[in-house]
């Protein structure tokens, strides 16, 4: 029973990361933004 706890909790914390992710690439808040001539990492 205890796995079975320990698993579901791994996967809230997983869907809450691509949640995440999701709404941060829907925003532009992504670390590519896929203009290589406004690129801030190659600086």
């Amino acid at each position: 029973m205890g796995t079975v706890v320990v698993f579901a909790g791994l996967a809230a914390v997983v869907a809450f990361i691509i949640r995440g992710m999701v709404r941060d690439k829907k925003q532009g808040k992504t670390g590519c933004g896929g203009d290589c001539s406004r690129c801030r990492g190659c600086r």
